[in-house]
């Protein structure tokens, strides 16, 4: 049974979901906060569910020998190491939809609150003051909003404008032509919404290309009197040279959520007129607040059972429906990629991976992440689907993926290529109709060969008496077939065996067949069946 700690605050009823679902679960919401004491526990576990308290640091993962999967019930993974997770291979999921709702809705609100300036006309009357002529608001109507970021949050905040009969303009690199008529905004250039825009609204996450996108340069194009809302993340803007701007008039207004230091006790933007600032409220409901706790746990543990995973940051994402159907096709990758990686000594430059009839289909993304752990386990035993593809990155090693239609006799086959400085070797191999993994070719050799736990590869010529040396031998030292492939290329050319053993060959009897003189290779190969 798999079991989980939840080491922050996190509802009875997600809770309750690991119990119900198998999972062993130990709920203690303040453990997050005694990193020395966390670190003492986290080897017991498989999986930890944290919200923001808990710091997963790569010094905590170092003592997470079992983790193999992080959930952050919410959107940021701020406090998670994810290049450190990634090559312990440890998922790491959020839940970027849960709260989607909730943080578009405090979007819209923190406009209508800076346009009409309802704190302070709020403040002002529980004050017992009446002044009503100080407080000049302007509509939404007819405006225009610049989104910056039209993904899940910010196509919902692109909705809830149109309702209120805004002109939406939006920035995202990735927004394609047919999604900007879809959801009815006009796509348009950073410095085309900056000076167009009468408000400006964020919705990306902070990363080195989003860092300060609303820079002191950029804040100069804006258009004279615009408000900025920020309920995304807090870097996003230049805040010094916003409060300068909104000092001076260049902009009439602002309100923000998130802050590039938080907790945020201090800010250029605090104590400013017509500045509207909250605590990092976007997410915080009621409904979101459950919405994310439960999610996080239905994830954890469909990973933890079926080996599903949704909305990983650091590997793709397999349904469970998925997970279902391609079991057998991820396994039959990681095969291939083991049988290169035990039989290549030399550094791989290339990966090469040709998808064919119904393997084409699938989610490519996951399968490549099979090969490629299994080629890099050869080298690493301890490397999984989530770490392999970081490791090859890092060794500049080139993954290059191909599809085809069903071409041949299977239904459809993976085939790969590992290039080296001096050769390729290439595997192929299908799925049978029993959902067991067979390789159907090495070299260009056709076979059929069952994979086993224990096997042999030998390459020999084509010439009488080497399958009853290899019989013999391998007789004679007490090592017991359980399943003999063979195949050529033509006859008298190169021909191959694979065999299926029972138990590891030992280096006596590798010897011993390389001393008959029959075979140009004898290799010893284990897989993980």
């Amino acid at each position: 049974m798999p079991k989980v700690l939840v080491s922050d605050k996190l509802s009875e009823t997600a809770v309750q979901i690991f119990r119900d679902r198998g999972v062993e679960v130990d709920y203690l919401p303040d453990l997050g906060k005694d990193k020395e004491k966390l670190a003492e526990v986290i080897g017991q576990y498989d999986g930890l569910a944290i919200r923001s308290a808990t710091k997963v640091t790569e010094k905590l993962l170092e003592k997470a020998t079992n983790l193999k999967v992080i959930g952050r019930a919410g959107i940021g993974v701020d406090n998670v190491d994810i290049p450190a997770a990634s090559k312990k291979g440890v998922i790491v999921m959020n839940t970027p939809f849960g709260n989607s709702v909730t943080t578009a809705e405090h979007a819209i609100a923190m406009m209508f609150a800076v346009a009409r300036q309802l704190p302070e006309a709020s403040a002002s009357t529980h004050a017992g003051k009446w002044e009503k002529n100080r407080f000049m608001g302007v509509e939404l109507f007819n405006k225009t909003l610049g989104v910056i970021g039209a993904g899940n949050i910010g196509s919902i905040v692109i909705d809830r404008a149109l309702g209120l009969h805004m002109k939406v303009l939006a920035y995202d690199p990735f927004l394609s032509p047919e999604r900007a008529k879809e959801i009815g905004v006009t796509k348009v250039e950073l410095d085309d919404l900056l000076a167009k825009a009468d408000f400006i609204t964020f919705h990306v996450p902070l990363t080195e290309k989003t860092k300060n996108i609303l820079s002191r340069e950029a804040i100069a194009k804006l258009k004279p009197g615009v408000r900025i809302i920020n309920c995304a993340r807090g870097g996003l803007v230049d805040e010094e040279a916003l409060a300068e701007a909104l000092k001076d008039g260049r902009v009439a207004g602002a309100a923000f959520d998130v802050f590039a230091v938080e907790p945020a006790t201090a800010s250029p933007l605090f104590n400013l007129p017509n500045v509207v600032v909250t605590p990092h409220l976007g997410a915080s409901t009621t409904e979101a607040q459950e919405n994310v706790a439960l999610q996080v746990a239905e994830q954890m543990s469909d990973y933890l059972l079926t080996g599903a995973v949704q909305n990983a940051l650091n590997m793709p994402s397999v349904t469970a429906e998925e997970a279902a159907v391609m079991g057998p096709w991820i396994k039959l990758a990681g095969h291939l990629g083991a049988f290169v990686g035990q039989m290549t000594d030399e550094p791989i430059k290339a990966i090469n991976v040709l998808y064919d009839g119904v393997a084409a289909t699938m989610n490519l993304n996951a399968l490549n992440a099979a090969v490629i752990a299994g080629v890099m386990k050869a080298t690493n035993p301890d490397v999984n689907m989530v770490s392999a593809p970081v490791m090859a990155k890092e060794r500049g090693v080139q993954v290059a993926t191909t599809t085809q239609d069903k071409a041949g006799v299977f239904e459809g086959y993976i085939k790969l290529t590992v290039v080296t400085d001096t050769r390729e070797r290439s595997i192929a191999g299908t799925v049978f109709s029993d959902g067991k993994p067979r390789f159907i070719q090495i070299r260009g050799i056709n076979i059929d060969a069952e994979v086993g736990q224990h096997m042999l590869y030998t390459r020999n010529k084509d010439v009488p008496g080497v399958i009853g040396a290899l019989g013999m031998t391998l007789g004679d030292l007490g090592v017991n077939i359980a399943n003999f492939t063979l195949g050529r290329s033509a006859e008298g050319n190169d021909a191959i065996a694979i065999l299926y053993l029972d138990e590891a060959i030992s280096d006596a009897a590798l010897a011993a067949l390389q001393n008959t003189g029959k075979f140009l290779q004898a290799r010893r190969l284990q897989f993980e069946v």
